[in-house]
């Protein structure tokens, strides 16, 4: 089973989206999702998979710590 830790979109080129975590950043793939900078998103594999609210990334985020 894979957990996903929400993020958020900084910057999109093309399909390449960079997503910002608590302590790192990442380049992944849009994975046929339309997001903007300033989106929370879950990733799995180096792909988004679903696009959040920022209540429900705040309240997954807290969870984690």
């Amino acid at each position: 089973m894979c957990l996903a830790i929400p993020g958020k979109v900084i910057k999109i080129n093309g399909m390449k989206v960079t997503v910002k975590y608590p302590h790192d950043s990442r380049e992944v793939l849009d994975g046929g999702i339309s997001v903007k900078v300033g989106d929370y998103v879950l990733v799995q594999m180096g792909i988004i998979i679903r696009r959040i609210g920022s209540k429900e990334a705040k309240s997954a985020t807290s969870a984690w710590k």
